[in-house]
């Protein structure tokens, strides 16, 4: 993720309806340049080509630029989008059907009953403003609290049973982690003041201590709250008593051992492979408890209305998040398809790696960028508050909250 998007004309989603929806013929898609997402897309479309010689996909990774968000919108500018693409951010949705670049799925027969049929109660968070479909939910990456059993076994604390089920205990977890010598910070998120730096420190714990709520919810502001104000009290805290770092730190704190804590999602288990003796646990409320929501941390598939075949780009899009697709990029990439009944479903790959189980679990209580106008500045509005507030200390929470809630629910408000 990098920069916000470019505010373009145009308002709705694309696409004709009838003629095009039906059309069939080769397409262009887009993904991820991750090595293990593109390893599963070319056999994904190596698969489809063989069996649909007249439908092929012309596949490419994501073309090199500031952000795929930036390179996406450009795409539409210029209306050479491709026809899918793997690897669209929720939180760009609004701004490309803004633009008039997405086609909305239900304009296909069977397409808001496959994605319930599939994702379950979940994709009702995709929905736009207007009530239709601009996104099919693919895969998440629930984040969770990782931590570095060998610093807590330094610090005397208890690596199997960590302390780390309410704010309060993860405060005197992280003394005791600092003051003992073991870490030189018990956590380090990003201080940037990029706009999706909160939904790895503030909106990822205020899910948990919400019970899910978004940070917008029917057109307002949810976060200056009791809720809000505890997360951002705890991580006020951790700032200043200089348990967490107020610099910028180029890498990955976590797998180079300078934080003993961190924020991430299964994607991890294969970074930290080898580098990091880990563990992962829920992230913590004020009060414990069993079933916390989280940030899903997803990526979607949308399809783009320059598209001119797209009723082959539909059959490709169902194609690649079948069971047997998702499947496979579950073993590729670790990444949890959006698919109920995840650990039932995949129940095999979960016995052979019971590492990703608590992920696949947590997947069915996850939380999304809510879908709102101007939903990038949203985001900057409210990061810039919070670093403002609770990282740098130079306005009150309540005051930064109160401001920050104002101004958001005037740029929801905007069409």
């Amino acid at each position: 993720m990098g920069a916000g998007l470019a505010a373009c004309g145009g308002s709705g989603g694309g696409g004709d309806g009838g003629s095009a929806t039906s059309a069939k013929g080769p397409i262009k898609i887009w993904y991820s340049n991750n090595e293990f997402e593109v390893k599963w897309g070319k056999a994904m479309v190596e698969s489809w080509n063989s069996a649909h010689p007249d439908e092929k996909i012309d596949a490419q990774e994501i073309p090199a630029g500031k952000s795929s968000e930036e390179v996406i919108g450009a795409a539409i500018t210029a209306g050479n989008a491709p026809c899918l693409v793997f690897n669209t951010a929720p939180v760009a949705v609004p701004q490309f059907q803004k633009q008039g670049g997405l086609v909305a799925l239900d304009e296909f027969p069977d397409g808001l009953q496959y994605i319930k049929d599939r994702t379950g109660d979940l994709a009702d968070q995709y929905k736009s403003a207007d009530g239709k479909m601009y996104q099919l939910p693919w895969k998440s990456n629930p984040v969770v609290l990782f931590y570095n059993k060998d610093m807590f076994a330094k610090a005397g604390l208890d690596p199997e049973n960590p302390k780390l089920g309410t704010h309060q205990e993860l405060l005197d977890t992280a003394r005791t982690l600092v003051s003992s010598g073991a870490a030189t910070n018990a956590m380090w998120p990003s201080p940037a003041s990029d706009f999706f730096q909160a939904w790895f420190d503030f909106y990822s714990f205020y899910a948990a201590n919400s019970d899910g709520t978004p940070l917008v919810k029917d057109g307002k502001a949810t976060f200056d709250s009791e809720e809000g104000k505890q997360v951002a009290t705890m991580f006020e805290t951790l700032y200043k008593e200089k348990l967490a770092s107020k610099e910028v730190y180029q890498g990955d704190s976590f797998a180079e051992g300078k934080a003993a804590m961190s924020m991430a999602g299964p994607w991890a288990i294969a970074a930290y492979k080898d580098k990091v003796n880990w563990g992962a646990v829920p992230v913590p409320a004020a009060a414990a408890k069993a079933d916390a929501s989280t940030f899903s941390d997803a990526k979607n598939v949308a399809m783009y209305s320059a598209c001119e075949n797209q009723g082959t780009a539909w059959e490709v899009m169902k194609f690649a998040t079948s069971q047997e697709q998702d499947g496979k990029l579950l073993t590729d990439t670790g990444q949890m398809p959006m698919r109920k009944d995840l650990p039932t479903v995949y129940a095999d790959y979960f016995a052979k790696n019971p590492a990703y189980t608590q992920f696949a679990e947590q997947a069915a209580r996850t939380v999304e960028v809510p879908n709102v106008a101007n939903s990038v500045e949203v985001w900057q509005t409210f990061r810039t508050a919070y670093a403002k507030a609770v990282i740098f200390g130079n306005e009150s929470i309540d005051t930064s909250f109160k401001d920050a809630a104002d101004k958001i629910n005037q740029l929801v408000a905007q069409k």
